[in-house]
């Protein structure tokens, strides 16, 4: 394993750890077989509910090794289980599958959202429920104009975090009804802060 590919996953867990008070009100949510898309540094197992009976993650980051995921995951009281998979790729599930999809921070950095949310949207059952906590575009005019400025430059640095994306509208287009949304601001610089926590259902 080189260096990058070791601190990649215990850099990305040090700053997602700082986003951990927002996760129950959208975590929480869930409940059922779970399919949670940007699994991270499993983060989110904690925020859960009695509700949930399983829990599959799936992001590209490799995690092996990393003790705290590790302990995440052992601690966890219902069976979690890993994928290192892209999510806008064609998902190795059956259609209806699970009750709940989750993301947390994750539609900033899949190169094809709305592929990805239809392949979401495929594998949640009649009635389930998209729940998520995503960064995105301001209304703002002025910090939108500043995070289209910057968004090349950021996506540079980052190598998958886009800054500007409207997250409802990528919802809606992926095949999706919003029946709750809630825009707010979080800490830090208005171009990185500008929240949308929301539950979708299939249209």
């Amino acid at each position: 394993m080189g260096v990058r590919s070791w601190l990649k996953p215990r850099i990305q867990d040090l700053l997602m750890r700082g986003m951990n008070d927002l996760r129950p009100d959208t975590v929480g949510l869930a409940s059922g077989e779970v399919l949670e898309v940007g699994f991270g540094t499993a983060l989110n197992l904690r925020y859960y509910g009695p509700d949930v009976k399983r829990v599959t993650g799936l992001d590209p980051l490799v995690t092996d090794g990393v003790k705290a995921v590790d302990q995440r995951i052992a601690d966890a009281p219902f069976p979690v289980e890993r994928a290192a998979l892209h999510a806008d790729g064609d998902l190795p599930f059956d259609a209806g599958r699970f009750d709940t999809v989750v993301t947390t921070w994750t539609l900033c950095s899949i190169p094809d959202p709305q592929a990805a949310l239809e392949e979401m949207r495929r594998v949640l059952k009649p009635g389930g429920r998209y729940v998520f906590i995503e960064h995105g575009r301001s209304d703002e005019a002025s910090t939108s104009r500043w995070q289209d400025r910057l968004n090349p430059i950021w996506l540079a640095i980052t190598g998958e975090c886009n800054i500007n994306r409207r997250i409802d509208e990528i919802v809606e287009q992926g095949g999706f009804e919003l029946s709750g949304l809630d825009r707010f601001l979080g800490q830090g610089p208005k171009i990185f802060a500008n929240l949308y926590r929301g539950v979708a259902v299939k249209s």
